[in-house]
């Protein structure tokens, strides 16, 4: 961790964050129609969906530990460029079975992309100010979840699908030219100059600060995976709203959390970053559940904000949190996948359990069992995270290693 943050690395990792999420948003909304005008059913539709996600959260722990042994750069290009391939050879690939390879693939090229990032992000946070600086950050998340749908629609509706996935490309080319020429060299990163190795796997799934960070990403992202899956269905059939009504729902939860992640990114550093998780956490859970007893728009539409606000709280500290223990424990790209798993898996397993509760109960249980599942998750959180949570390398675990020039 450095006394003062390189704005030349920090920006490019910035715009190369945000242009993989938005080059994966300018493509999410139109694949369904796309892979069914193909003739996907709808078994298929969700393969195209859920490859992407199984093949990241299959290789997210490896390439996050391989970062922390042999740098962040060359992943963190490999990715890019492999995003700019994968983005023109959507334009070629006109069967299903093409777009989930392609699909499969460019979860891969996810792997390689976001917890390296977030881990390199990390490594540069001056001490202190790790709230402020992974907030900033978390917005080119946000932006990129905000703009690439957006973006998407008016290219399919003004110029055609092709025109999208060439944006993903270009989008990624930028980022991949900018790592390449403005990242340093691998030899020059914290990685491949520190002394120990980082701590092997087995070690750091038994760790409780790590295990009470996942608990609650998970349980966080399963509520948007409920909240993104659902409420639109929810929405619609209860108080027939329309869909420009509906997407005003969804991106102002999105927009609110993003607009918030800086001033309470730096608020937690002054305060406390347990804190403002835990409140955070008692935020969401209140604003999920209340969706199940809305009586109309502006109710759902308070929820939505409650929900936004909770998560601005929340995400900056737990960003915070993970780099101090990441630092810690040298093995910042290791506990970076863990979290990237955490959002993976929540967002998957959310939205499935959420789907059985509405076929087998009624629609509205999709989000008391949201909010269960994130007092769950704030439970393993708060009793997990020690009060003291930068924790020391045990002395058996450090070991020489010989970093290759």
């Amino acid at each position: 961790m450095t006394n003062h943050l390189d704005w030349k690395i920090f920006g490019t990792l910035f715009f190369s964050m945000f242009a993989t999420i938005t080059g994966v948003g300018i493509v999410v909304p139109l694949l369904p129609v796309y892979a069914h005008d193909l003739g996907a059913t709808g078994f298929y539709v969700a393969m195209i969906f859920g490859a992407f996600s199984l093949s990241r959260t299959i290789f997210l722990p490896y390439f996050g530990r391989l970062s922390d042994l042999k740098g962040r750069k060359p992943f963190i290009v490999s990715g890019l460029l492999s995003y700019v391939l994968i983005s023109f050879a959507f334009i070629f690939f006109n069967s299903i079975g093409g777009l989930i390879v392609l699909r499969l693939i460019q979860g891969i090229a996810s792997a390689m992309i976001m917890p390296v990032v977030q881990a390199y992000v990390g490594e540069i946070c001056p001490k202190g100010k790790e709230g402020l600086i992974m907030g900033i950050f978390n917005t080119s998340l946000f932006l990129g979840l905000s703009l690439g749908p957006l973006i998407g629609g008016v290219l399919n509706d003004h110029v055609n699908l092709e025109a999208a996935f060439i944006c993903m490309g270009v989008l990624a080319l930028l980022g991949y030219l900018l790592s390449l020429i403005l990242l340093p060299p691998r030899r020059f990163e914290k990685v491949t100059v520190r002394r120990n190795k980082p701590i092997a796997w087995q070690y750091l799934v038994k760790d409780r600060t790590i295990s009470g960070l996942f608990a609650f990403r998970f349980a966080h992202t399963a509520c948007i995976g409920v909240i993104w899956n659902f409420l639109p269905v929810f929405a619609d059939v209860n108080f027939s709203l329309s869909s420009s009504k509906i997407a005003i729902l969804i991106m102002l939860s999105v927009m609110i959390s993003g607009l918030t992640q800086i001033p309470m990114g730096y608020l937690a550093d002054q305060i406390g970053h347990k804190i403002f998780v835990t409140l955070g956490g008692i935020v969401v859970c209140g604003a999920v559940g209340a969706f199940s007893w809305a009586d109309g728009f502006y109710f759902l539409l308070s929820a939505s904000i409650v929900f936004g606000l909770g998560g601005g709280m929340a995400m900056p500290a737990l960003m915070a949190m993970s780099v101090q223990h990441g630092n810690a424990k040298e093995s910042m790209g290791s506990v970076m996948a863990v979290l990237t798993m955490a959002h993976s898996l929540g967002m998957l397993i959310g939205s499935l359990l959420a789907g059985i509760m509405m076929d087998f109960f009624e629609l509205h249980a999709a989000f008391l069992l949201g909010g269960v599942v994130m007092l769950m998750g704030w439970g393993c959180f708060f009793f997990l995270i020690p009060k003291t949570v930068i924790p020391k390398r045990k002395p058996d675990l450090q070991t020489t290693i010989k970093v290759e020039p």
